[in-house]
């Protein structure tokens, strides 16, 4: 009998390949990890051991059953089934480090969630954002800058938080987390405070994304303006503001949304997503991308530079924490691509139907290859990255 536990504990690496390539249902492959210590050793974390971007597609309406496709293979035979927390009224808000985070419109929280673990963790919740007042079924807060505004709490929770962002996985010592909400206050948080603390901007602000870039906190509003928080002093973050100048205006042209990149290299990154409105009407909405420019930081001069190719690499964008990765890592990608999903969260709030814009924009001939363009998810899908 032990012989024959040995020959199962010991089985070659290509069988257990070839058992891994039948599951569709993750929790199962979970469960193949967990047969036995070997097997555990053998087999990764991540199906296929695959260090492509993830896409998680929540289907269904608010069940539970979520399903991650490997950005490699559109095929079905990539699609991998995901059982996850009951997320009814869970809005994806963040996606860092493999963790989601996730927002409830109904209760108010903020929770980072591992898809693959299950294990659920908070953040503290929208009413202890700094200048939001939640006052039982109401809810009173800054929007762009404007004066305070009051409106039913269960719809206040479903836009007001636009992206939460982390610096590294929650078990790291010096683990930290911004959020960016209301478009124009941007919140930060350390373990050792345990709460939301505002980070100082100047009057009415329009921020469109945030990111942790070599220890620092980097924001950018819709006019190019840049803000830098460093998050190494003992108090609060301290700010510095500048506005380099842009090739052309990145602002009246057109609709676009603004997202910035740190590199490896430690070059930041701001590419601008260019898109039309193809439905405008009160119960629909359908937005398209239709190119993207990309701009290199010169801290020396001051100035946004346009770059035309991305080389060997390519760019993650959404509502993850914005990524520049090397092709030659990944399983049957190309480089000067840019991977890219919704991240509009004003408009996907105010109607009832919105068509989410995701694809693969290719920089060298500019074409573009729309995905699931059929498909009207609960909540925007988002990208997993490691």
């Amino acid at each position: 009998m032990g012989e024959v536990v040995d020959q199962w504990t010991n089985i070659h690496q290509d069988m257990l390949d070839e058992f891994t390539m039948r599951f569709h249902l993750y929790d199962d492959y979970l469960q193949l990890r967990l047969i036995c210590k070997q097997w555990n050793f053998k087999l990764p974390k991540i199906l296929n051991g695959n260090k492509a971007p993830w896409l998680l597609l929540p289907i269904g309406g608010g069940a539970a059953t979520k399903e991650i496709l490997d950005s490699n293979s559109l095929e079905e035979k990539g699609i991998y089934h995901l059982t996850l927390p009951d997320l009814q009224d869970g809005l994806i808000r963040g996606s860092c480090y493999g963790w989601l985070i996730i927002v409830s419109m109904y209760e108010g929280t903020i929770r980072m969630l591992n898809p693959l673990t299950k294990v659920c963790l908070d953040l503290p919740p929208i009413s202890d954002l700094p200048d939001v007042i939640q006052n039982g079924d109401e809810c009173s807060y800054f929007f762009r800058g404007h004066s305070m505004i009051t409106e039913e709490t269960i719809l206040a929770n479903k836009f007001l938080v636009w992206k939460v962002i982390i610096n590294s996985a929650p078990d790291d010592i010096n683990f930290m987390a911004v959020v960016l909400y209301g478009s124009c206050r941007l919140a930060f948080y350390k373990s050792s405070n345990r709460r939301w603390l505002k980070l100082p901007t100047r009057p009415r602000p329009y921020f469109q994304d945030v990111i942790f870039f070599q220890q620092k906190i980097y924001a950018i509003e819709h006019d190019g303006q840049l803000y830098e928080f460093d998050t190494m002093t003992k108090a609060e973050p301290v700010v510095r503001i500048f506005k380099p100048s842009t090739p052309f205006d990145t602002v009246k042209k057109d609709i676009n949304k603004k997202y910035l990149i740190g590199t490896a290299d430690g070059t930041l990154l701001m590419v601008v997503r260019h898109l039309i409105n193809l439905i405008c009407e009160e119960e629909e909405r359908y937005y398209k991308t239709t190119k993207f420019d990309i701009y290199e930081l010169k801290k020396d001069s001051k100035a946004w530079s346009r770059i035309s190719s991305l080389g060997n690499y390519i760019l993650v964008i959404g509502f993850n924490a914005s990524a520049h990765m090397f092709a030659g890592d990944l399983l049957n990608s190309k480089g000067n691509q840019i991977y890219f999903t919704d991240s509009l969260v004003e408009e996907q709030s105010i109607v009832e139907s919105y068509y989410h814009n995701i694809g693969i924009f290719n920089l060298e001939d500019g074409s573009c290859q729309d995905m699931l363009s059929d498909v009207n998810f609960f909540c925007p899908p988002v990208w997993i990255l490691p």
